[in-house]
């Protein structure tokens, strides 16, 4: 059964989430702060972390950074956040969150969501293991890894899909709206997060990726011969 930790310092907003995701099959655990969610993060199986941007010791930001920064845990996070400018968002989708909500905000969304960061793309590179290699760049969709030059490179699970499928669909422009459907499986949202979610990627693989910007139109990575 998928694990989902609520952490929110708000109880009301604690107990209609979790009882709502239990009554949807999910099995939930709940925190009211920071560190109480970073214990649970580290001693139980977590498959989606809910975290409040505004809660106390550590807010939802830094929790999500300090995830991110320990590398090897790529648990899926979603921000709840009572801030709704644009650049609020950006800085949680760059602190390295999958998705954030804006409170206030529907229990029914809200497990959409979850089940949205749960979802893997459906190609037949993701159901096939393979190992991809491009230049120094290495890929193993068994393990969901990525080394640079033998180094490895921390990947949530989000930019990892985005990276399989911009090389197993090399030198095709995807708009954000088409990355946004194939990569996070979404009909509708902000187009801002393709945007982050590239920049992140380009950054984390350094002078390895292959992500060009067609401007007016999208993204494509482009393969080797095409340079």
């Amino acid at each position: 059964m998928t694990r989902v930790l609520i952490a929110d310092d708000d109880n009301v907003v604690r107990d209609v989430v979790r009882r709502y995701l239990e009554r949807d099959g999910l099995d939930v655990a709940v925190a009211n702060n920071g560190s109480e969610a970073l214990r649970l993060l580290g001693s139980e199986r977590i498959d989606v972390a809910v975290l409040d941007v505004m809660m106390p010791g550590p807010d939802g930001l830094t929790l999500c950074r300090t995830l991110r920064q320990r590398g090897a845990y790529n648990v899926p996070v979603i921000l709840l956040t009572a801030l709704g400018e644009q650049e609020d968002r950006i800085a949680g989708l760059e602190a390295g969150a999958d998705d954030y909500l804006t409170k206030p905000f529907s229990p029914r969304e809200l497990a959409l969501r979850v089940r949205s960061v749960l979802r893997r793309s459906p190609s037949p590179s993701a159901r096939t293991p393979i190992d991809i290699t491009v230049g120094d760049l290495s890929v193993s969709t068994a393990a969901r890894s990525v080394t640079v030059s033998g180094s490895p490179v921390s990947l949530t699970n989000r930019e990892f899909d985005l990276l399989l499928f911009f090389m197993t669909h090399a030198d095709t422009v995807f708009t954000r709206e088409e990355l946004l459907k194939r990569v996070w499986h979404w009909d509708f949202g902000d187009l801002s997060t393709v945007t982050v979610h590239v920049k992140r990627l380009r950054s984390k693989l350094g002078d390895q990726h292959r992500v060009q910007t067609v401007w007016g139109r999208g993204y494509l990575w482009s393969s080797p011969g095409a340079d």
